[in-house]
């Protein structure tokens, strides 16, 4: 019997022993699996504040990026209107340019291949504008007006009759379609000057208003300028009103048909050098 309790005490006392291991080993575990939560946490919390810098980096450089691209386009807009000096001294804006690109698109192909400047390419453009809005008109062109390139510069023809009655210098409504076209184009190329020459016959002529040729040729000239400012908007530092007289003729003045032709009115597009060194005295 006293085996027995001495085996029992034992047994109890080697129990509590283990409990007591197993109790202390947990105790331990859990204190490792605190500090690595802990770690955890900590860990986290500084991935978390990595991450809030990263964002404000990235969203300040998606504002930077938007930024950029609304410069770039503001430029790009700005560089388009901005006027630009060409080689042979015409001074055009990037839009102007593309203008003249479409449009030369529907120029003849061996009028393209001949012009080596722009000047050339900026009168095939008023050329090619002017006989669209001749042929879109009833006017009739080989009678009526004429449009020509003469080296740099671009010519047109007017009858006198398309313009004024006989031995007047008041033009009338007849010619506000063919004007109104022609300030269009004006209105659209700035880099443009414009002058008007009126030519008349070689017969004389004295009236109460007008004492001889010349005055009525440069009378003529001023009255169109004057319509392309007053009434179609064509800016007058553009524009230069000149009188030839009988002086140039096309024609032998030997007939009443070679005395209609000489009877006219020529307007002749040139680009505007005087800009050029406007500009380059502003720099």
């Amino acid at each position: 019997m006293k085996k027995i309790s001495i085996l029992l005490v034992t047994a109890i006392l080697l129990s509590s022993c283990v409990s007591k291991k197993k109790y202390v080993a947990l105790e331990h575990e859990n204190g490792e699996i605190k500090s690595e939560l802990t770690k955890t946490k900590v860990a986290k919390e500084d991935l978390e504040t990595k991450f809030t810098i990263i964002e404000a980096r990235v969203n300040e450089y998606n504002s930077k990026i938007q930024s950029l691209n609304e410069d770039v386009e503001g430029l790009t807009i700005e560089n388009k209107a901005k006027f630009k000096v060409s080689k042979d001294g015409i001074i055009t804006s990037g839009i102007s340019q593309e203008r003249m690109r479409e449009t030369l698109k529907n120029v003849d192909p061996e009028k393209l291949a001949a012009a080596s400047t722009l000047k050339d390419s900026m009168n095939l453009v008023v050329q090619y504008n002017l006989n669209k809005a001749i042929n879109s008109s009833d006017i009739n062109e080989d009678e009526d007006i004429a449009v020509n390139i003469n080296e740099t510069v671009v010519m047109i023809s007017i009858a006198d009759d398309m313009l004024f009655n006989t031995a007047s210098y008041r033009v009338g409504n007849k010619a506000d379609e063919i004007l109104k076209k022609l300030a269009d184009i004006i209105n659209s190329e700035p880099s443009l000057d414009v002058m008007v020459e009126g030519h008349t016959d070689s017969r004389p002529i004295n009236t109460d208003k007008v004492s001889d040729n010349w005055e009525l040729s440069v009378l003529r000239a001023t009255s169109v300028v004057r319509k392309l400012q007053e009434q179609f908007n064509v800016t007058p530092e553009q524009l230069i009103a000149s009188g030839r007289s009988s002086y140039q003729p096309l024609v032998e003045n030997n007939s009443n048909e070679n005395r209609s032709k000489n009877r006219r009115t020529r307007i002749i597009l040139m680009p505007n050098i005087d800009k050029f060194f406007a500009l380059m005295e502003e720099k």
